[in-house]
């Protein structure tokens, strides 16, 4: 029926009507893409409000901090921390390895990616952990700096 329509209308309504479904295809926002995250490659990462070592500094991160990528510009990287925050961070001050910041009061790491596995570990909120794999499911395994080696559940941490 549609396509009948269509066929009848005069051709400057069949080009108005072709041109505003390309403008809603246009307009209309595409899927979000998976977040990157990096984390920090110095002993110690000073933020800034603006992209120079001449803007405001803001805070310093520790190494092996997780932080969200959100614009990278040349030299620069704005990142969001675990609280939330916006800053930018020399590039050079980042490191691809991937960690999680346990953001629960408590976060447990488990033998196995259940809560029936046996509680290995129980860490402190902020402990930085490196993930020794991608998550899978709600369960992402990870490694203190104790070398105990398991699963968290993934709304325990910040990083993923």
């Amino acid at each position: 029926m549609l396509k009948r329509s269509i066929a009848r209308m005069p051709f400057r309504a069949r080009a108005a009507a072709a041109a505003a479904v390309l403008a809603a295809a246009v307009l209309v926002p595409a899927p979000a893409s998976a977040q990157e995250f990096r984390s920090v490659g110095e002993p110690a990462a000073i933020l800034y409000d603006a992209p120079s070592v001449k803007a405001k500094r803001l805070w310093v991160l520790s190494r092996g901090y997780p932080v969200q990528v959100s614009v990278s510009i040349e030299g620069w990287t704005k990142v969001r921390d675990a609280t939330g925050g916006l800053a930018w961070i020399e590039n050079r001050a980042l490191s691809s390895a991937r960690t999680v910041l346990v953001r629960a009061t408590m976060g447990t790491l488990r033998d196995s990616p259940s809560e029936l596995g046996a509680v290995l570990l129980r860490v402190g909120r902020d402990v930085v952990l490196d993930m020794v794999e991608p998550p899978v499911g709600e369960w992402v395994r990870v490694r203190h700096r104790d070398g105990a080696v398991g699963f968290i559940h993934v709304n325990q941490v910040f990083g993923l």
